[in-house]
C-alpha cells in the first residue's frame, strides 16, 4: 500500500472513530495539516511574494488611501503560511478612522480594514483598486465596493458586500480578531 493510499485510509478510520465518539476531536486535528485551514483568530497577516514571502505585515506597511495590501493568515506557533487559496486571500486597506462607518471601525485597527478578496459575484480575485473613489474593483464583471462602509456595493452584479475579518495589533503585526463576516467567495 503506497504512502498517499495508506494516508488516506487513516483519516477515514479516524473520522469514522471520531463519527462514533472514539476518538476525541483533539486526536483528529492534530492530523489536520495546518496550511489547509482557513484563517484562525490569532493568524497573523504575511506578504505572499516571493520576495517578501511569510514576512508579517506591520501596520506601518499599510499607507492610508494607498492601494489595498494582499496578505495571507500565517500560524504564529508554528511558523507555518496558510495555503495561498483565494479563500485565504485578505485585502488589507487603511483610512482615517473618521471616515469609517461605525460596523467597520469596530472591526478595524488604527483605521486599518481587512476583507476577503474573493468577490461575491462569481468568485473571482478581487485585485483592481479605483483611485478616485478608493473602492475595491472586480476586473471580472466591475463589482465595486467601498471598504469603508463593510464594502457595500457601489455598482456591477455582486448581490452582497466582501465579508469582512476583524483584525487587531499584537506586537507591531496584524492579528486576526475573529471570523469572516460572511461567507467567502461566490453565492
Amino acid at each position: 500500500m503506497g504512502c498517499c493510499q495508506r494516508r488516506t485510509l487513516l483519516k477515514r478510520a479516524m473520522g469514522a472513530a471520531l463519527y462514533a465518539g472514539l476518538l476525541p476531536s483533539a486526536a483528529v486535528a492534530a492530523v489536520v495539516d495546518p496550511r489547509k485551514l482557513p484563517p484562525q483568530i490569532g493568524d497573523e497577516l504575511v506578504y505572499p511574494s516571493w520576495e517578501q514571502e511569510n514576512q508579517v505585515i506591520a501596520p506601518a506597511d499599510i499607507v492610508r488611501n494607498d492601494p489595498p495590501i494582499l496578505g495571507y493568515p500565517r500560524d504564529p506557533a508554528t511558523g507555518v503560511a496558510r495555503e495561498r487559496s483565494r479563500l485565504n486571500q485578505i485585502l488589507l486597506v487603511r483610512f482615517d478612522v473618521a471616515v469609517l462607518d461605525d460596523a467597520t471601525r469596530a472591526r478595524s485597527v488604527e483605521g486599518i480594514v481587512a476583507y476577503s478578496g474573493v468577490c461575491t459575484h462569481t468568485g473571482c480575485g478581487v485585485s483592481a483598486w479605483n483611485d478616485a473613489a478608493l473602492h475595491f474593483v472586480c476586473p471580472c464583471h466591475g463589482s465595486e465596493f467601498d471598504p469603508r462602509r463593510h464594502a457595500y456595493i457601489i455598482g456591477g452584479p455582486a448581490t452582497r458586500p466582501l465579508p469582512a475579518l476583524p483584525i487587531i495589533v499584537a506586537n507591531q503585526k496584524l492579528v486576526i480578531n475573529g471570523t469572516f463576516t460572511d461567507k467567502v467567495g461566490a453565492d
